[in-house]
């Protein structure tokens, strides 16, 4: 994921995942035989059409010696007040990733970080086949045509269970999020832990059936043989 010479923006959403994911990619960058630059950058989305206050990851940025930026934008109020949607996260997400993808290209920046954990692939694929239809996930490393850049998700084998307690002294920003706590992937999540009461290794079984290559056996595999 990371090679001599990249400059990586990691997205600093004000979550958990993210703040981890800046600390860790520091502290990696220590002993890392690979040199290679940070930066962090935060999209604002203007919830309430009012600027967001950052300063806690300003001076987390300050101390771990990390560039920050903060792109303003006003992707809250074309969303909820313009648009009005029903399913916002879909459409929210696109245009923070394309205000993110933009400022890192502005800053010279070949590589995006995002903070996804194992748990996030395990749910996307959910969200995939309920909503999609679809046998679906994210990858650890992909390339965007549009921008130019590689999106990276160096947390992607790690459990969200191992993050909440390395997070516990991290700053984190509480979300301004109107659709916070009721969204599809909350519905994943709640699926997933009633599923784990009879089933208490779900995420490891799912985790395995998505990375492992021999565990796949659709159609498509049945017919090439």
């Amino acid at each position: 994921m990371i090679e001599d010479g990249d400059k990586i923006a990691v997205g600093l959403s004000g979550g958990k995942d993210s703040s981890t994911l800046l600390k860790l990619l520091k502290e990696y960058q220590r002993f890392s035989p690979e040199r290679f630059e940070l930066v962090a950058i935060t999209v604002d989305l203007g919830f309430n059409g009012k600027q967001g206050d950052f300063s806690v990851f300003e001076n987390y940025c300050k101390e771990l010696g990390v560039e920050y930026h903060i792109v303003r934008t006003q992707i809250g109020e074309v969303v909820f007040d313009v648009r009005k949607e029903k399913s916002p996260c879909a459409l929210c997400a696109k245009m923070r990733k394309g205000a993110l993808y933009g400022k890192a290209a502005e800053l010279g920046c070949n590589k995006v970080a995002l903070g996804h954990h194992a748990d996030d692939l395990i749910e996307t694929m959910l969200l995939s086949l309920f909503y999609e239809g679809r046998l679906s996930t994210f990858s650890p490393k992909s390339f965007l045509d549009r921008s130019g850049l590689t999106l990276i998700r160096p947390m992607l084998f790690i459990k969200e269970s191992f993050i909440k307690p390395f997070a516990s002294d991290l700053p984190v920003k509480e979300s301004l999020c109107p659709a916070n706590d009721n969204t599809k992937r909350e519905y994943a999540k709640e699926v997933l832990a009633h599923i784990s009461k009879e089933v208490p290794n779900i995420r490891e079984m799912m985790f395995t059936a998505i990375i492992h290559p021999e565990r796949y056996n659709l159609f498509d595999k049945m017919e090439n043989e």
